[in-house]
């Protein structure tokens, strides 16, 4: 199963990220997003950050979630290589918890593309059925 592809977009930038399941999308997505940024086969793990957010749906987890790793990228510097996410329904909301590891933007080392500037909600599609899970996101660039 490929991890992620990119969606046609006129002026932004989209991708669908894929997984055996909803967590392993997730992964997958954080990594189509940092594509965006740079060539993550080149990003090291040396640190390693936890995440843990509420949500009331998927929707609103997902867009959660990659706003939280831009955050990451604007106020640290931050480049991911790998992640790692559980997600568990409390009630009425979802609970997710991740590691993700990587490293702080060297222009030495780390090529740099396209800026990210924030989540949307435009065109975002979650579908999970017996195959696996797609989670569909377009950034503003």
């Amino acid at each position: 199963m490929k991890r992620f592809e990119w969606i046609e977009h006129p002026s932004d930038i989209g991708f669908r990220a894929y997984g055996r399941d909803l967590p392993e999308a997730f992964e997958n997505a954080a990594i189509a997003l940092f594509e965006i940024m740079t060539d993550t086969s080149r990003v090291e793990p040396r640190e390693r950050v936890e995440i843990e957010l509420e949500a009331e749906d998927e929707g609103a987890l997902l867009y959660d979630w990659i706003d939280r790793l831009i955050y990451l990228h604007d106020a640290r510097g931050l480049l991911v290589s790998r992640a790692e996410v559980e997600i568990e329904r409390r009630g009425r909301v979802l609970r997710l918890s991740a590691s993700v590891w990587g490293e702080e933007f060297d222009p030495g080392r780390h090529e740099s593309r396209t800026v990210v500037k924030a989540m949307t909600y435009h065109m975002m599609e979650i579908r999970c059925d017996r195959n696996g899970c797609c989670v569909q996101a377009v950034v503003d660039i």
